[in-house]
C-alpha cells in the first residue's frame, strides 16, 4: 500500500521550515548524486513509531501584501486538500489568530479532509496555554501545542495525525494490476500519450476521477492485461509563478509516484532533458520504482543517422544517477511507438521483482572479487564474506563485510554492474545493504 501523504500549510513565519526539518532529520540530504531533490526540500519520508508517511511543505510565501499573502496561502491550502490524506495547519501561538488564519481554516473546513490544528512556538505550556485556547475559534477542532524549535509536543501531534491514516483496506491490497505513473513537466504530452494509449482499438474499464490524491486513474487493457495509469496531468493553472508551478508538479509527482510500480518519465525531444526533468526523475529513482524515459514529439525533430544517439547521451548525462533507465523515442500526437511501452512496461516490472538465487549471487561475487581485488585502508583490506537477496520492488541485495567504512561506494557500483551483466535488471533500480560481520 502507498504511503500516507501529510502535508503542512501556514502563513509565512510559523515555523513550517523548522518543523519539517526536525520530522525529516538528517534523511533530507541523503541522496547525494540525485540533482536537486533534495536540495528542495518539499518532501521527505518521514517514520513515526511502527508508521512511514511523506511529508510535503507545500511552500514559502513571502510577499509584502496581505493579499498576496492571502491568496498564496489559498493556493497552499489548495495543493494540500487535492494531494494530502492529512493536513497540519500551522499558526503561530505569540502572532495569534489573524485573519489570514481564519480564511484558510474556512477553505480546510469545507475540504473534508482530516485537518490538525497545530499551534507553535509554544515553549513553556504554563505561560502560552490562555492564547492556546484562542485558536479554538477557528473552529477546527482542539489546537494542538508544540514548539517545533524546541522539539515539545511533537509526538502528541503525530498520534494526532496518524489516527487520520488511512485503513489498509481490503479491496487495494487486491488490485494486483499493474500500476504505472505518467510523470513529467507540465505541457509535455502526459495526457496526450495516455489518450493514445486508450486509443479506438482498447477498452477504457474505468476513468475514476479524483481518487484520493487528484490524480486520474484510467485502467487500459493491452493483450489480455489491464494496466491501471495514473495521469498527474491536470496542474491546477490559478498561479502563473513558475517556481509555485514548478513545485506543484514536484508535490504532485510525488504522490503519484508512491503508488505506481513502473513510471514513465515524459520528456519533451523539442526541447531536450533538463534541469527540472532530473527533479522528477530523481523522485521515481530514490523510491526505488521501475523507470521508462518516454521522450515525446519525435516527430517534430529533424533528423540524421546521429540524431537518436546525440540525443540518448544527452538524456544519460544528466540523469547520470539512472543509467538503468530504459529510454524509448515516441509521438503521442502520430502513436509512433507507443505500443511498444506495453512490452517495455512488463519487462521492467518483471525486472523489478526478478529474485535472484543466493549461490549464483555469491559465485557472482566470488568472480567479481578476482577480477577486482576490493579496496584497503591502512594496511586493512576488505572482504567480502557473503550476499543474499533480501528484497524486491526494487531488487534489494545484503552484503556482508569484515569492515562497512572499507566498503566504498564506488566498490559497491562495480559489483552492481557485475550483476547487471548477469542478469540484465534493466529499468530497475538495485539497493545494497552493506553489514558488518566479525571476522572467526
Amino acid at each position: 500500500m502507498s504511503k500516507p501523504i501529510v502535508a503542512v500549510v501556514g502563513r509565512p513565519n510559523v515555523g513550517k521550515s523548522t518543523l519539517f526539518n526536525v520530522l525529516a532529520g538528517e534523511r533530507i540530504s541523503i541522496v547525494q548524486d540525485t540533482p536537486g531533490v533534495t536540495r528542495d526540500r518539499i518532501y521527505a519520508d518521514v517514520s513515526w513509531l511502527n508508521m512511514a508517511f511523506t511529508l510535503i511543505d507545500t511552500g514559502g510565501i513571502e510577499p509584502e501584501s496581505k493579499d498576496i499573502i492571502l491568496s498564496q496561502m489559498r493556493e497552499q491550502a489548495q495543493i494540500a486538500i487535492d494531494t494530502a490524506d492529512v493536513i497540519i495547519f500551522m499558526v503561530d501561538v505569540r502572532q495569534g489568530l489573524v485573519d489570514a488564519d481564519s480564511k484558510v481554516a474556512d477553505m480546510l473546513r469545507r475540504s473534508h479532509k482530516p485537518v490538525i490544528l497545530v499551534v507553535n512556538k509554544v515553549d513553556s505550556f504554563e505561560k502560552f496555554m490562555p492564547d492556546v485556547y484562542e485558536f479554538y475559534n477557528l473552529g477546527i477542532g482542539d489546537p494542538i501545542p508544540i514548539s517545533a524549535a524546541s522539539r515539545l509536543g511533537l509526538g502528541d501531534m503525530l498520534d494526532e495525525v496518524a489516527k487520520h491514516f488511512p485503513e489498509d483496506v481490503e479491496d487495494e491490497v487486491e488490485d494486483d494490476r499493474p500500476k504505472v505513473a505518467i510523470i513529467g513537466k507540465p505541457n509535455v504530452g502526459k495526457s496526450s500519450l495516455i489518450n493514445k494509449l486508450v486509443g479506438e482499438d482498447r477498452v477504457i474499464v474505468s476513468d475514476i476521477a479524483g481518487t484520493t490524491r487528484d490524480a486520474i486513474d484510467t485502467a487500459i487493457k493491452y493483450n489480455g492485461t489491464e494496466y491501471v495509469f495514473i495521469d498527474t496531468a491536470g496542474l491546477r493553472r490559478k498561479n502563473k509563478i513558475k517556481e509555485e508551478l514548478e513545485r506543484y508538479s514536484i508535490i504532485r509527482a510525488v504522490t503519484a509516484v508512491e503508488r505506481a510500480d513502473v513510471v514513465i518519465i515524459v520528456i519533451d525531444a523539442t526541447e531536450g532533458v533538463t534541469e527540472q526533468d532530473a527533479k522528477i526523475a530523481g523522485i521515481a529513482h530514490e523510491r526505488g520504482k521501475g523507470i521508462i524515459i518516454a521522450v515525446n514529439k519525435w516527430d517534430a525533430i529533424e533528423k540524421d543517422d546521429k540524431t537518436i544517439y546525440k540525443h540518448t547521451e544527452r538524456i544519460r548525462q544528466i540523469l547520470s544517477f539512472m543509467p538503468y533507465a530504459e529510454i524509448l523515442f515516441i509521438s503521442a500526437k502520430t502513436g509512433q511507438r507507443t505500443q511498444k511501452l506495453f512490452e517495455m512496461i512488463d519487462m521492467v516490472l518483471e525486472n523489478n521483482s526478478m529474485r535472484v538465487a543466493t549461490g549464483v549471487l555469491n559465485e557472482i561475487m566470488s568472480e567479481a572479487v578476482a577480477m577486482q581485488q576490493p579496496p584497503s585502508d591502512k594496511g586493512k583490506r576488505l572482504k567480502l564474506y557473503y550476499i543474499t537477496q533480501v528484497a524486491v520492488k526494487p531488487p534489494t541485495f545484503v552484503i556482508f563485510v569484515n569492515d562497512k567504512e572499507l566498503m566504498h561506494f564506488s566498490y559497491t557500483r562495480y559489483l552492481e554492474n557485475r550483476i547487471r551483466d548477469a542478469f540484465g535488471f534493466k529499468g530497475t533500480s538495485l539497493k545494497f545493504i552493506i553489514r558488518e560481520r566479525k571476522e572467526d
